[in-house]
C-alpha cells in the first residue's frame, strides 16, 4: 500500500467515493438526529415556557446517559432482539427497537405542558437520551464494520463521513424543527412545540427505512472469540457446569474489552488515552449547550438561528468535515488532533467578540461559520482516532467506551455551563473565553503519550 504522503490529493479524495461511505453517512445521521430533540429543542422550548438558564442547564444533565453506555456495551454486542435479529440483522434489530422507543416518546412529548409537568417532561428526555445512547453503541459499531481492519485510510474517511452524516441529521434536523415550530406559531396555535415533536417522528420513521438499505456483514467470527474468551475463563475456574458458565459469560462479555484494550497499549498508555479523550472536547460542550440560549438573550429569533446556526452551520460543516477527512489521511491522526484543539481554542473567542459587540448578523455569521469548520475538524479526528484503536472483537464496548469518557466530559461537566454564566452574572464574553482555555489540558495530555499510541495511519 502506498504512503499517505505520496498519494495525490485527487486519489486521495477518490475514497468519499465508496459504496460504504454512504452507508456511513446515513448511520451519521440516524445518530445525530436525537441530539435535536434533547438538545436545541429542549432547550428552546423551556426557554420559551419561562424557565431560567440554570434550569436548562441543569436539564442537559439527560445527556449524561451518553457518558455511561459503555456499561451496557457488552450486552448489545452480544444479546439478540427476538424476531428483529433475525429479520433485519444484529446491528440493524437493535437499532430499529432504539428508534421505536425515541419514536414513542416524541408521542408522549406532544402531550406534555412543560410548565406543569417538568419532571415527567425530563424524564421522558432522560428515556429518548438513554434510547439514543444505546443506538449509538450499535450504529458506530455498524460503522466501523463496514471497513476493513487494515483500512486506515478508509477508515479516516469513514470517520469524515459519519461526521457529516451526525452533524446533517443534527444541523437539518435542527432546520426542521426551529423553522416548524415557528411556522406553528405563527399559524396561532398554542402548543406548537408539541405539535413540531410530531412532524419531527416522521423523520424518525423515513430514517428507519433508509437504515434498510444499509448492509449488515453476517459473520461469525465475532462470536467465536467472544466463546473462545468464555471458555478460557472457564477452564480458569477448574469445572465445567451451570454456575461456572454464566460466571465465564458475564466476565469475558463485562471484562474482556477492558482487558483486551489495557493489554494492548499498556497500563500507563491507557490511562493517557482516557485522559485525553475525557478533557478533549469539553470547551466545545460548555460552549454548544449555552448557544442557543446565548443567541436568543442577544436578540436573533428561531428563523435567524435555523438560518445561521442550522443551515449555513450545516453547509459549512460538510465542507470542512470532508475537507478535515482529507487532512487527517495526508497528515495523520494525531497532527490533526493537535491542529483541531487549537483550532477549536482559537474560534471560541469570535463568540467573545460577538457577546461584546452586541446582536451582529455578520459577526454571527463568522462565528459560527468558523465554529463549525474547527468542530468538523475536531470531530473528524477525534472519531478517526478512536476507531483506530478497538479490537474488532469487541467493536460495539470498546468504541463505546472511548466514545462515553469523551462524552463524560462534553455532558457531566457542560452541565454547569448555565450555572457559570449566572455566576459570571450573564458575563458571555468571559464564560467563552473559560470555553476556549479549557482544550489546553487535552493538548498536555496527547503530547505525552503521541509517540507511544498503536495503531496504524496508513
Amino acid at each position: 500500500m502506498l504512503k499517505l504522503k505520496e498519494q495525490s490529493l485527487t486519489e486521495t479524495f477518490s475514497v468519499y467515493f465508496d459504496r460504504r461511505m454512504i452507508r456511513i453517512l446515513l448511520l451519521g445521521a440516524i445518530s445525530g438526529f436525537p441530539w435535536v430533540l434533547i438538545g436545541s429543542s429542549l432547550s428552546l422550548w423551556l426557554k420559551e415556557e419561562g424557565l431560567s438558564r440554570s434550569t436548562i442547564g441543569w436539564a442537559g444533565l439527560i445527556f449524561g446517559v451518553y457518558a455511561f453506555n459503555y456499561l451496557w456495551a457488552p450486552l448489545i454486542d452480544r444479546l439478540q432482539i427476538p424476531y428483529l435479529t433475525k429479520k433485519l440483522g444484529h446491528r440493524r434489530g437493535w437499532i430499529v427497537l432504539m428508534q421505536i422507543a425515541i419514536l414513542l416518546c416524541l408521542v408522549i412529548w406532544s402531550l406534555i405542558n412543560p410548565t406543569e409537568n417538568l419532571a415527567l417532561l425530563i424524564s421522558i428526555g432522560l428515556i429518548i437520551a438513554i434510547a439514543s445512547a444505546t443506538q449509538d453503541i450499535t450504529v458506530d459499531a455498524l460503522r466501523i464494520e463496514q471497513i476493513g481492519e487494515n483500512e486506515g485510510k478508509s477508515m479516516a474517511a469513514g470517520a469524515a463521513m459519519a461526521v457529516v452524516g451526525w452533524w446533517s441529521g443534527y444541523k437539518l434536523g435542527g432546520v426542521i424543527a426551529l423553522f416548524t415550530a415557528e411556522h406553528f406559531q405563527n399559524l396561532g396555535i398554542e402548543d406548537y412545540w408539541q405539535s413540531t415533536f410530531l412532524i419531527l417522528g416522521i423523520v424518525v420513521i423515513l430514517m428507519n427505512i433508509g437504515l434498510m438499505f444499509v448492509h449488515e456483514t453476517i459473520t461469525d467470527m465475532r462470536k467465536t472469540k467472544q466463546k473462545e474468551t468464555d471458555k478460557l475463563i472457564q477452564n480458569k475456574l477448574g469445572s465445567q457446569n451451570i454456575i461456572t458458565k454464566i460466571i465465564a459469560w458475564v466476565s469475558g462479555t463485562v471484562g474482556g474489552p477492558v482487558v483486551s484494550f489495557f493489554k494492548k497499549n499498556g497500563f500507563s498508555i491507557a490511562i493517557g488515552i482516557l485522559g485525553f479523550v475525557f478533557l478533549f472536547k469539553i470547551g466545545e460542550a460548555f460552549l454548544g449547550r449555552m448557544s442557543i440560549v446565548f443567541y436568543k438573550e442577544i436578540g436573533f429569533s428561531k428563523s435567524d438561528i435555523a438560518i445561521y446556526s442550522k443551515t449555513l452551520g450545516w453547509i459549512t460543516t460538510v465542507i470542512f468535515t470532508l475537507l478535515g477527512g482529507l487532512f487527517v489521511i495526508r497528515s495523520g491522526v494525531l497532527k490533526a488532533m493537535f491542529f483541531a484543539g487549537i483550532l477549536m481554542a482559537s474560534t471560541n473567542l469570535l463568540f467573545t467578540a460577538l457577546a461584546w459587540s452586541g446582536k451582529s448578523e455578520l459577526l454571527f455569521a463568522v462565528a459560527v461559520i468558523f465554529d463549525d469548520i474547527a468542530a468538523a475538524f475536531a470531530t473528524v479526528a477525534f472519531v478517526a482516532f478512536i476507531s483506530l484503536l478497538v479490537d474488532r472483537t469487541y467493536t460495539a464496548t470498546q468504541y463505546a467506551l472511548l466514545a462515553s469518557i469523551g462524552t463524560a466530559g462534553r455532558t457531566t461537566l457542560a452541565s454547569s455551563s448555565g450555572a457559570l454564566v449566572d455566576w459570571l452574572n450573564g458575563d458571555w464574553g468571559t464564560f467563552f473565553i473559560l470555553t476556549a482555555i479549557m482544550v489546553i489540558p487535552s493538548l498536555i495530555c496527547l503530547w505525552f503519550i503521541k509517540d507511544k499510541l498503536k495503531f496504524s495511519e496508513k
